[in-house]
């Protein structure tokens, strides 16, 4: 039997007058979901990374601003106000890493959550594969791929004495789907989504929970810097309208990096408790929604 009667208002649990219940999933701007955690977040300066700081900071945590983008990053850092703080992390470096988590753990007494954002496309030139140039795949994955290993490992190394942790990995629809992106930025974000299956069960057995979320095309500035560059001709606005309405499969719904930024909220906080080598796909059903690119069937 129910103890409380209970009525379900916009996705929210919600009690009727004098039942005592009160629900912990509430939705509310100022719903705390992440009240008492710290975070790091690389790539926080612009973008997802960005809109991600906002959004944890907005919900009661702590966060490391992590970027190499001193000023933006700054700004960022004053603009949240006393919850936030800006420090330079550049993730090819290992030590980089190391120090922006034990900044949090010094600060403010222990990691509860890292996302790994900090990425970059690299070329944009489209080269056939056997034009592909090495240097290039290699400074991708210095940073797409080696880049969250290093943040995967320190803040492992903080948070399994701990027994708890949830560990965020940002990941791409480029890694689930092939041809959309240059070679070496695809295969970037699929070792990502690899690497978080790879870990998950072993950290899993010290409560730390190892997710990837895998966005659509948003128009944030390093994808306008893509769209810049593949269509020369055309302007800012058209580039977004070919980010927002083209590559978009939700009618009348246009993908923001605050959609990912909640994404990245959902599973920082408890209520993923059991979440765990998982990849959350945010792209509106991009990659099973798709027509195969056959030859046309014979008349």
């Amino acid at each position: 039997m129910f103890r409380a009667l209970q009525v379900i208002v916009r996705g929210e649990r919600r009690a009727l007058p004098g039942s005592g219940f009160v629900s912990r999933f509430s939705t509310a701007s100022n719903s705390q979901r992440l009240a008492g955690k710290v975070a790091v977040i690389t790539g926080a300066a612009s973008g997802i990374g960005k809109a991600t700081a906002a959004e944890f900071v907005r919900n009661g945590a702590k966060v490391i601003v992590a970027d190499v983008q001193d000023d933006l990053g700054h700004v960022v850092a004053s603009e949240l106000g006393a919850e936030a703080s800006y420090a330079r992390c550049d993730v090819t470096d290992e030590a980089q890493v190391a120090a922006a988590v034990d900044l949090a753990v010094t600060r403010h007494g222990h990691l509860d959550v890292i996302v790994n954002n900090a990425g970059v496309v690299g070329s944009l030139a489209q080269r056939p594969l056997g034009s592909l140039d090495l240097a290039d795949f290699d400074a991708v994955m210095a940073i797409n791929t080696r880049g969250v290993l290093a943040g995967v490992k320190h803040a492992a190394r903080v948070m399994v004495p701990r027994r708890s942790g949830s560990i965020i990995c940002m990941a791409s629809v480029a890694g689930v789907l092939g041809s959309m992106t240059p070679h070496p930025y695809s295969v970037s974000k699929s070792a990502v989504i690899g690497m978080v299956r790879a870990v998950a069960g072993e950290l899993a057995r010290s409560g730390v929970r190892v997710n990837a979320i895998s966005p659509n095309y948003i128009p944030t500035p390093l994808v306008m810097r893509i769209m810049a560059e593949w269509y020369p001709g055309t302007s800012a606005d058209e580039h977004r309208r070919i980010v927002e309405r083209d590559i978009n499969e939700m009618a009348g719904l246009t993908l923001e990096p605050e959609d990912i930024a909640r994404a990245a909220l959902y599973l920082a906080s408890d209520e993923a408790k059991y979440v765990n080598g998982h990849n959350l796909v945010v792209d509106g059903g991009y990659t099973v929604g798709k027509v195969p690119n056959l030859p046309a069937p014979p008349q």
